[in-house]
């Protein structure tokens, strides 16, 4: 059977071809090669090159040669591994699913490397702190507590309830500064901006104890204050302002152009573009910028010790009187000499750890919403609208 297929408009004779003369090679399409994906079988070959390599590098360094040491094996063994991986990928795959393979194998111990010292420092607390945990540690405080009492005896809300104010007063005044003046330098700019840039970053390098200085000689001996839970949270806003700005400020340049010029042509200001536009775009990264402001401050004990000294009876209002805090409960009782002082110490550095752990989990649960999610309450008012 013969099919005549007509050039173009190019010009040209049509081509004549045989379709009986045809053959379509049966072998199936070469695999594509996905960088995330992971098989059953990459499984087997990561098993199977860590084993060989083991048993090579014992063979080689334990017994044909005169080397020995755990810190030496370990690293010879790493690098025979690498080896090892790179062979069986390439033989498997090819050289560029090999090198990617390289390069996965080498992050991921990165992390775990990065992860182990968490997990020991988390497990660490965990073992120490949870003996002492008992309900009453989140309803009493230190006031009763005296050096022959046992460890369960008493608690830490003064400490606890001193915590969340002096964090919580140092987010107020530092969250909308910070992202403020991230607008300025991210959105409107100008002659100020490197200056103000420079500063910043100057404030980022100031020790913790400096910040606790300066707002003793500028707050409370200036003006004649008390060392109350406003003075340690004002401490705790300069330190935690250069976080949130330079942290807001990258987020904010992240945001495409595209939506800025898109806004702008469809007639909106220049506030109503950084308002129903870029925020909503960056808000996950704005509350991002926020958890490590609130991170970089929440365990803080240097600017405390100046600022608000501790209070082991219970004090809620931090604008009249001293005020504990955790980290500062904890400095004070593990330097005492009672095993049962220590036993607290340990479970209000568990308590804090929880608790910083409870905040991040609900603040990356909001920030994870994309900027296009209408929440229940919205919904809610939109189907009274008949607009849902």
């Amino acid at each position: 059977m013969t099919t005549t297929i007509e050039r173009g408009a190019a010009g040209g004779e049509p081509i004549d071809f045989d379709e009986e003369r045809i053959e379509f090679s049966g072998e199936a399409p070469a695999e594509r090669i996905r960088p995330r994906g992971f098989r059953p079988a990459d499984v087997i070959d990561l098993v199977g090159a860590a084993a060989g390599s083991f048993c090579l590098t014992w063979l080689v360094y334990e017994r044909l040669t005169p080397l020995s040491g755990g810190l030496g094996f370990g690293v010879a063994w790493y690098v025979t591994f690498l080896a090892t991986v790179w062979l069986v990928a390439r033989e498997r795959l090819g050289a560029l699913h090999a090198r990617d393979r390289i390069v996965g194998v080498i992050v991921a111990t990165v992390a775990i490397g990065m992860l182990i010292p968490l997990a020991v420092i988390v497990g660490y607390t965990i073992a120490r702190g949870y003996h002492a945990l008992r309900p009453q540690f989140f309803t009493q405080d230190q006031g009763h507590v005296g050096p022959l009492s046992k460890a369960t005896e008493g608690g830490g809300s003064e400490a606890i309830v001193g915590s969340f104010e002096m964090v919580g007063i140092a987010t107020l005044l530092s969250v909308p500064l910070g992202i403020t003046t991230a607008v300025f330098l991210s959105e409107i700019r100008g002659r100020m901006a490197r200056p103000v840039r420079m500063i910043v970053d100057a404030m980022s390098a100031t020790p913790s104890i400096v910040a606790g200085l300066f707002v003793y000689a500028a707050f409370i001996l200036a003006l004649h204050q008390q060392q109350t839970g406003l003075a340690a949270s004002l401490a705790l806003a300069v330190m935690m302002l250069p976080t949130v700005t330079r942290t807001a400020e990258v987020v904010l340049r992240l945001v495409p152009g595209g939506l800025r010029e898109a806004s702008l042509a469809l007639g909106g200001g220049e506030w109503a573009t950084v308002r129903r536009i870029i925020f909503p775009t960056a808000r996950a990264g704005l509350l991002t910028a926020v958890i490590l402001g609130v991170a970089r401050v929440v365990g803080e004990t240097a600017p405390l010790l100046v600022t608000s000294l501790g209070n082991p009876y219970f004090n809620g209002n931090a604008f009249k009187g001293k005020q504990d805090a955790l980290p500062l409960m904890i400095y004070r009782l593990v330097r005492l000499p009672q095993s049962a002082e220590i036993q607290r110490a340990w479970t209000g550095a568990l308590v804090l750890l929880g608790l910083v752990l409870v905040l991040f989990i609900v603040a990356r649960i909001i920030g994870g919403r994309g900027p296009g999610h209408i929440g229940r309450f919205k919904r809610v008012r939109l189907a009274r609208k008949g607009l849902s």
